[in-house]
């Protein structure tokens, strides 16, 4: 075994070692926590660059009083104790109002533990799957989409769906059922999807999401829209003398 942050960390931890006379069942313990620590960081690390999220937000910018989830409620997804039970969650509300941001700190969080995530758009999900169609292997891409511990798909509902869009979710949802938790974030109510996409499709796919779902729904102001109003949303410009 190579153990490259061992290897890293022995010169200056055996200097210490020797310093301070340390025993040296210690000297060993703390080289291969060092080790773990390493290796946990770079599993992450490559999940991060694996699930491809879209800009990095987490909890650490959340506002959870801003939010019109009630905050037992927002603290409840945060333990991820429901992605463990293999349960969903569908975030659905106005444009603003914080889904995206939810569904990313929650990937990341996901991330952080350990997990592997999967990120997509229902457009980039779609293309996705269509690739896999040409290639014959689309069987082969979604058994590979599901062996992440949580898959989300955002961007449902901002525009009309077609064939080929309904027929990549519902693959992912009925393949996901009941063994991989997936979060949606849409502007409507998942019991709407069969007015954005075909309706056969739609309800077999909706059917199988909300089975082991938690629902949060989002309301209020955008505070895209707020923050632009009020001057936060842009670093002020140095006006000239």
């Amino acid at each position: 075994m190579r153990f490259p942050y061992l290897r890293k960390a022995a010169p200056e931890g055996l200097a210490t070692a020797r310093s301070q006379r340390w025993d040296p069942a210690e000297v060993v313990r703390i080289l291969l926590g060092t080790e773990n620590k390493g290796r946990d960081e770079a599993t992450r690390r490559n999940h991060r660059r694996l699930a491809q999220l879209p800009s990095g937000k987490t909890f650490e910018s959340w506002k959870e009083t801003e939010s019109s989830i009630p905050v037992p409620t927002q603290h409840a997804l945060m333990t991820l104790e429901w992605v463990t039970r293999a349960e969903n969650l569908a975030v659905a509300g106005p444009s603003g109002t914080g889904k995206n941001h939810l569904a990313e700190a929650l990937a990341n969080k996901a991330i952080d533990q350990g997990m592997k995530v999967a990120w997509f758009t229902l457009k980039s999900l779609t293309a996705h799957l269509g690739r896999a169609i040409v290639d014959n292997t689309v069987s082969r891409g979604v058994a590979k989409i599901t062996r992440c511990d949580l898959i989300v798909v955002d961007d449902i509902g901002m525009l009309p769906s077609g064939h080929a869009a309904a027929e990549a979710f519902y693959r992912v949802i009925d393949a996901a059922y009941e063994r991989r938790s997936v979060v949606v974030a849409s502007n409507l109510h998942p019991s709407g999807f069969d007015s954005i996409m075909p309706k056969t499709l739609a309800t077999a796919a909706v059917d199988r999401l909300l089975h082991h779902a938690h629902i949060v729904l989002t309301e209020g102001s955008s505070l895209r829209l707020i923050q632009a109003t009020s001057g936060q949303g842009v670093v002020p410009l140095n006006q000239p003398g």
